[in-house]
């Protein structure tokens, strides 16, 4: 081995590899310089990659790039020490650096082969900009379900929140219609015996004055129990066929005597409104009662807006969907306004926000108990220092049918069967 090396390293016997070239200056030189430029950018290469692979932590296969690094750099050496034999015959020096890099090309060409499956499975740029898009789009579709879970969730709690208003209602309209049932049949014998008494002591004015005292009070706890009775939807009713729009008209003139002088009623009336089958009397009641509850609500002046229309299925939020047609009465003001928790409780018996001795809590309750007594719903939308409207929908009365008429198929100018 040792006599190997000495006559590998032996250069007396040789010449330098110019003189293949005669020493011919244009070859010497082209030769330099093509070598000089490939060995520094074969250095500068593996700079680049150890550079590259140092920064990149997360980088697959790094040796691979430290193995290119090498192999390239003992490819610039080589070319280096061409130069450098042109001049001086040291051949055996770089036979072994040929070795090395030899050596160092067949790992790097071995080790990359096994290797160049798990490579080509790295997904590439546009296969990652592809994923990145599904996944983009997943994500925007999994957060609309979210959206509308959670829209969905909210709608299911309103209409739970509904449900369980309107079961209080029913619940609280029972015994209140119950209770005041029976104590109105109480205060019917009272105000009888009360009336058989005032007959009685006329001509007596100490025992007149008490016992009309009494009878006051009698007719006032009757009126309470009417007022009662119609919450619970247990009034007697005298529906007929009517015209909103002239009842409107003609309760207008009541209207603006019960509200003050700072506050105007005006009216809107569609024309063609469809004929109603309800109470006269109660609706005028129903709607004094809002017009009240309207100037209460605007202590400074406003205005009262009374509109009529019709409807064929309207969208209420008490029962969600309703199948008409209807005629709706809007009845809405610019006073103060309700907060969301007195809204909620708006319709209840006796609950007011009123001073003790300005309000029963008995008006609006009054009017859900008409409404409901008729077939019809209400609902109230309110927003504190904006106003409140109030919709009343009262069922569109049947066709009137001609008796004269019913032979031939046609009833008050229409078909059977059709809205007239």
């Amino acid at each position: 081995m040792l006599d190997y090396l000495s006559q590998l390293w032996e250069t007396s016997s040789l010449s330098p590899h110019g003189i293949c070239l005669l020493w011919r200056p244009e070859l010497i030189w082209t030769h330099v310089i093509a070598d000089t430029l490939i060995g520094l950018s074969y250095y500068s290469i593996p700079l680049a990659l150890a550079y590259f692979v140092s920064r990149r932590n997360d980088i697959q296969f790094g040796w691979v790039f430290w193995a290119f690094a090498f192999f390239i750099l003992a490819c610039g050496t080589t070319h280096f020490f061409a130069i450098y034999t042109l001049w001086v015959p040291d051949y055996g020096t770089e036979a072994l650096i040929k070795i090395v890099t030899a050596a160092l090309s067949v790992f790097t060409a071995i080790a990359l082969w096994p290797l160049l499956p798990r490579a080509l499975a790295i997904p590439s740029a546009v296969q990652l900009q592809r994923l990145n898009e599904e996944l983009t789009r997943q994500v925007s579709e999994r957060n609309a379900a979210l959206a509308a879970l959670q829209a969905e969730k909210a709608e299911r709690l309103k209409t739970e929140e509904m449900l369980r208003q309107a079961q209080k209602m029913e619940a609280v309209g029972q015994l209140t219609g119950g209770i005041a049932h029976d104590f109105n049949n109480l205060m019917t014998i009272v105000v009888g015996n009360l009336e058989r008494l005032e007959e009685k002591f006329r001509d007596d004015p100490t025992v007149y004055r008490s016992v009309k005292g009494a009878l006051g009070g009698a007719e006032r706890g009757a009126a309470l129990t009417r007022k009662l009775l119609a919450f619970g939807r247990r009034q007697p009713l005298a529906p007929k066929r009517i015209d909103a729009n002239e009842l409107i008209t003609n309760v207008a003139d009541l209207m603006r005597r019960a509200v003050s002088s700072q506050v105007s009623v005006d009216l809107d009336l569609a024309s063609g409104l469809w004929p109603i089958e309800a109470d006269a009397n109660q609706l005028e009641n129903a709607l004094l009662n809002l017009a009240v509850n309207a100037r209460d609500a605007m202590p400074q002046g406003g205005s009262v807006k009374v509109q009529t229309q019709n409807v064929v299925d309207p969208v209420i939020p008490e029962i969600v969907s309703a199948q008409g047609p209807y005629a709706m009465i809007t009845v809405t003001d610019t006073g103060a306004g309700m907060s969301p928790d007195v809204l909620s409780r708006v319709f209840e018996p006796f609950y007011t926000t009123k001073p003790v001795g300005e309000g029963s809590g008995l008006g609006l309750s009054q009017v859900y108990g008409f409404v409901k007594q008729s077939n019809g719903y209400i609902d109230i939308v309110s927003t504190p220092g904006k106003g409140t409207t109030v919709r009343i929908y009262l069922p569109r009365a049947r066709p009137q049918v001609d008796p004269a008429a019913e032979t031939s198929g046609f009833a008050a100018g229409f078909p059977l069967g059709q809205p007239g």
